[in-house]
């Protein structure tokens, strides 16, 4: 008989939308975003992002205009690994963790001048984690923290018509829940317990942090965009004061820390429209995401993380349709990498995560 292990899945059903800002800019037309909210399975970064292409709604956003886009991510993470070295031992002896993670995201821009934009990003997260061999599963849903932002574009946007550069700057509120607690039963016959469902899964940092991004795109000829994008938050505080577990309280181990995250996301869009099937293109680059085993501005000697990151290939296509823009892409893995923490160099240990073999992104942004 399945027992009721979620204790989120006896809350009221969320009434809001989520998460407020990672920069929502537009790029010719589109806008060209990261929205770090945390997840490349047990590595915390969860990024999705529009690429910028020559169908875009053909210009930038104008002043006094507002541009909102939905974003989805999706992803199965269950491969472990070791700096770069997969452990294939684990599937086959069916001990592998396995994060499912569900990424959506509300996000609102304004354009407040020709060269001046602010951002609102909204994000809910659903996940579940699981080693295979437990008894049970641990879940988390809600929404996540929130960043603002504003940025702005190097050049006049009535004057640079092939290319700009846009940089960005926000501050993310921790909204989102970092404690959520699941009731389970660890095995037949045990009484139910309380756990505090893994960091990785939690909808919510638990710590303010500061958001720096950047965009740009270059047009080559009159069919191919060239675009590279990126973003980092960097995390205002070292950890979040919740315990892992109670039986460690250990500074290095037992508490959750605030980890700072990044994205890079270089690529090419090329415009394959015709007259039956116009504003459609195809998109192409290296995804690269991760959070770093050190961060940029605290202290870096409390809290367990799992540090490391993953390069992708990721193929997309756009269809821009009036004021309407799809966008969907599919990131596949190339290189993973777990690399060290702080507590692995303090141990001389080396402690492992699991990765996904894919990213699966889709996006859809309307103009008003």
């Amino acid at each position: 008989m399945k027992y009721a292990t979620d204790q989120i899945r006896r809350e009221p059903v969320l009434r809001t939308v989520r998460y407020l800002a990672v920069l929502v800019v537009s790029m010719l037309g589109l806008s060209l975003e990261g929205s770090p909210t945390r997840a490349q399975g047990c590595i915390v970064a969860r990024s999705a992002s529009q690429i910028v292409g020559p169908e875009s709604q053909g210009g930038y956003l104008a002043a006094g205009h507002w541009e909102l886009t939905i974003d989805y991510r999706h992803q199965f993470s269950f491969r472990h690994f070791v700096g770069p070295t997969e452990q294939g031992y684990r599937i086959q002896q069916g001990s592998q963790v396995e994060n499912k993670i569900n990424l959506e995201n509300v996000q609102l821009t304004y354009q407040a001048t020709p060269r001046w934009s602010f951002g609102i990003n909204l994000p809910l997260l659903t996940a579940s984690r699981r080693a295979n061999n437990s008894y049970y599963t641990l879940y988390a849903q809600g929404i996540g923290d929130t960043i603002l932002t504003a940025q702005s574009w190097l050049w006049n946007p009535g004057k640079a018509h092939k290319g700009n550069v846009s940089v960005g700057f926000g501050v993310l509120i921790p909204t989102g829940k970092d404690n959520i607690k699941n009731t389970v039963i660890a095995a037949p016959g045990q009484p139910p317990q309380d756990k505090v469902v893994d960091y990785s899964i939690q909808p919510g940092s638990g710590g303010w942090g500061l958001a720096f991004q950047w965009q740009a795109f270059k047009g080559i000829g009159k069919q191919t965009v060239a675009y590279f994008n990126g973003s980092y938050i960097a995390a205002l505080e070292s950890t979040n004061g919740v315990v892992r577990n109670p039986a460690n309280r250990d500074p290095l181990t037992g508490f959750t820390a605030v980890s700072d995250q990044y994205l890079l996301e270089p690529g090419i869009a090329y415009s394959i429209s015709s007259e039956r099937v116009p504003g459609l293109a195809l998109t192409f680059g290296p995804r690269i995401e991760g959070v770093p085993a050190y961060n940029l501005l605290t202290k870096n000697d409390r809290g367990f993380r799992r540090p490391g990151f993953a390069i992708s290939v990721e193929p997309g296509v756009q269809y821009a349709h009036g004021r309407t823009l799809l966008t969907v892409s599919v990131g596949k893995a190339i290189y993973r990498d777990r690399t060290k923490s702080m507590p692995d160099h303090v141990t001389g240990g080396h402690g492992d995560a699991a990765f996904a073999d894919y990213v699966w992104l889709a996006s859809i942004s309307h103009r008003f």
